[in-house]
């Protein structure tokens, strides 16, 4: 009855040990989760404001399949402004979240065969929506050591006549690293002379602890011409649900496809997101974006002391993004199995490293209170107790 294309996909896994955290905590369980990949502030007031002036002005019809050109012109202007990036309107989409323009993408680009390159550990959407577009996962593992960045060397080894696309994050999820711009210069030069796309998912860029964001398609004129540049609202300004993603790309037949896929299947996002969009986008939220900064990069601080203190774990620094990817390899290659028992002796949830493409670790996601970190990870401490007993 089903198709064998929808029978490749797997449900995400981050939204399932999500579900069972809340599903348990409904029960009347002391349930802290760690498994969440949103904000836990609310979005700034500025922004909603701007929603309901929408909605009472009747801002509530269809509008252009790719987006109004005032918010368009907003995305132009914050890219030239923050990633010294210029695009024109026909070079622009937006998107219903960030995951909806990475399906357009692999939609329009990717034929049965095609080998798309996924660094480990990766977020677990890509996988599953390149094999459902008949392409095929060509994985490189990355490590603690390396901060789960890819060499240029692995890369160049990774490259075949079939390599359509490489998808690169930064700051990554589920790890935390980041490229520095002369990372993505190397990364570069290695696929200079080829027709590889460059997959570039930007969503935490505001999410920064130390150094300074570099997108992939600021580091030369070749990468800009081969990167689609991805992003959105949703981790920056907490507007998760408000579902608001885009794409820029110098491939304007690229955009055009994009477009006319969405004309048949979503057509335009939400109106009033849209207007809501505009204020996340021109500044007018800064403050609030380096409010959430500052509170994140003082719970990872917290949250890698306290757990690089417990002895079978590990952790490394992450740059940016609210997450951390913790080594669990001392005491298993489980993922899976440690995560179920953490959650059912412990109370605690956290999501398997095997549903990011590699085993022996768990992402914790700092994305809540201080106070519920501190007492998440003493439990933590106690069930590793345990399992070493």
């Amino acid at each position: 009855m089903l198709t064998n294309r929808i029978n490749t996909l797997s449900e995400s896994i981050t939204i399932a040990i999500s579900t069972l955290a809340q599903e348990l905590k409904s029960q009347g369980k002391d349930i802290i989760s760690f498994s969440a990949g949103e904000p836990d502030f609310d979005t700034p007031q500025v922004i909603k404001d701007a929603a309901i002036e929408a909605i009472n002005s009747g801002f509530t019809k269809y509008t252009a399949v790719d987006g109004i050109p005032a918010l368009k012109d907003a995305i132009a202007n914050k890219l030239k402004r923050d990633n010294g990036l210029i695009y024109a309107p026909n070079q622009i989409i937006t998107n219903n979240g960030a995951k909806h323009s990475l399906f357009n993408l692999f939609a329009v680009t990717i034929d049965k065969g095609d080998e798309v390159i996924i660094p480990s550990p990766y977020w677990v959407t890509y996988p599953e929506l390149v094999l459902y577009h008949g392409g095929t996962v060509v994985k490189i593992e990355t490590h603690d050591y390396s901060e789960f960045k890819i060499t240029p060397q692995q890369l160049k080894n990774a490259l075949t006549p079939n390599t359509k696309m490489l998808v690169l994050t930064s700051p990554s999820n589920p790890t935390g690293s980041v490229y520095t711009r002369d990372e993505l210069i190397a990364l570069g030069k290695v696929l200079e002379g080829t027709d590889v796309i460059v997959a570039s998912d930007e969503m935490y860029e505001k999410l920064i602890y130390d150094g300074e964001f570099t997108s992939s398609a600021a580091v030369s004129e070749d990468m800009y011409k081969r990167t689609v540049t991805i992003n959105g609202l949703s981790k920056s300004v907490a507007m998760t649900g408000w579902r608001f993603g885009y794409m820029a790309a110098h491939n304007t037949e690229l955009i055009q496809a994009t477009k006319k896929l969405q004309s048949q299947s979503t057509s335009n996002i939400n109106s009033i997101t849209q207007k809501a969009a505009i204020v996340g986008l021109n500044g007018d939220a800064d403050a609030d974006i380096e409010m959430m900064r500052k509170a994140f990069a003082q719970r990872r601080d917290e949250a890698v002391k306290l757990i690089n203190a417990i002895d079978g774990l590990s952790v490394f620094k992450p740059h940016g993004a609210f997450y951390l990817f913790v080594n669990i390899k001392e005491l298993s290659n489980d993922s899976m199995e440690f995560c179920k028992e953490l959650l059912s002796k412990k109370g605690v949830a956290v999501v398997p490293g095997v549903g990011f493409g590699s085993e022996g670790y768990f992402r914790f996601s700092f994305a809540t209170d201080i106070e519920s970190i501190r007492v998440g990870i003493n439990r933590i401490e106690e069930f590793v107790k345990e399992l070493k007993a």
